[in-house]
Parts: C-alpha cells; structure tokens; sequence
C-alpha cells in the first residue's frame, strides 16, 4: 500500500488569498464611492475665513442630499466649489437668498425682500468683533439661482464681497458633523438662525 502523497503547495494559497483580497476592495470601492459622491463627503478646512465657527484642519463630514430636496436657508454653512476653480472648495455662510435686494454699509447687510419690503439688517452676531469688516455695496438685485455669501471672519475671507454671487449649481451640501478636534465634536456645526 502506497503512503497518501501530500498535495503540492505551489502558491495556489497566495492566489486564492489575493483574489479574496481583491474582491473585498471591489466591494468596499462600490459601496464607498456612491455614499462619497451621491450622499456625505469628507472635507477638512483649510484657513481663517470662518474663523470663530470653523478653524483650519477641523474634520466635517458634508451632507450632499439635503439641499436636493430644499433650498438653502440664509445662516446655512455651505461647502461648495470657488465659482472661479472648480477644482477647489470653500466653506462660508449664506447672508442673501436669491431675488433679494441687498446693501452693505460699513459692514452690514440690509435685505429687502417680499416678506420684508422695508427691508431688515441681517443679524451677524456669530461675527466677532475683531472679525469684523467695513465694507460698503451699492443696492444689489440678486438673481433666481444666486447666494450672498460671507465668511464668519469678514476681515479675512474671499466671498462674493470679492469674486461675485454664488450660483446654486456650485453647493455641494452642508456640514451635518464635525468630527475633529474630539473637543469640537458637534452635530450641525454652525448652524444660526440670522
């Protein structure tokens, strides 16, 4: 009687266990990529322009579904694409709604609008004194599908005072969760009434 020869190892282990590797990426891949583009994406600030609210390398996780269902509210944060490279993301706050009239005289905003025709100061205490700017804009229309928005730190931030209205098909979404520092972790960060 003939001993039971023992199968040879040549590397069918290695092959065997990289494709079940390989397959657990695909995996991970397509059930990553849609949730990343179609519903939450990460984003980690980068400058003082919304400084107290926002301060550089805070973590945010970016809710891209909200605002396909509603409009954006002024006092929303929102993250989008810098109208002038797409390619690169800024985070600032909504001060004017589309179809407003608005003017800004030594740094603040006076909004004219079917609810109020005798028009209302936007109220920007999240501003902080020292953040505060002096800036001065003539009577403004906006149109159908532009926001107004502003840094929290007026003094440094490039806004639409600079580069324009913000046309609504540059909104990516808005921050639901700050996730970094731990000590600042919070839902909605932000978010103000105005």
């Amino acid at each position: 009687m003939k001993p039971a020869s023992e199968p040879k190892n040549n590397g069918s282990g290695f092959w065997r266990g990289l494709r079940e590797w390989i397959q657990v990426i695909i995996i991970a891949l397509v059930i990553a990529i849609p949730i990343r583009w179609l519903i939450a994406e990460p984003f980690i600030v980068n400058g003082a322009s919304m400084d107290p609210t926002f301060a550089t390398n805070q973590f945010l996780i970016v809710d891209r579904v909200t605002y396909r269902f509603e409009a954006p509210k002024r006092g929303d944060v929102i993250v989008f694409e810098y109208p002038n490279d797409p390619s690169i993301y800024y985070i600032k706050r909504i001060i004017v709604l589309p179809g407003e009239n608005f003017s800004i005289k030594d740094g603040k905003v006076f909004v004219e609008n079917a609810s109020n025709p005798k028009g209302l100061y936007v109220n920007d205490s999240f501003v902080a004194a020292d953040h505060s700017s002096y800036d001065n804009i003539a009577t403004t229309t906006m149109d159908t599908t532009h926001y107004f928005v502003m840094g929290d730190n007026r003094s440094q931030s490039s806004d639409s005072r600079f580069w324009g209205p913000l046309d609504r098909h540059f909104i990516i979404g808005r921050p639901i969760v700050r996730l970094l520092p731990i000590t600042a972790i919070s839902v909605l960060p932000g978010e103000e009434q105005i």
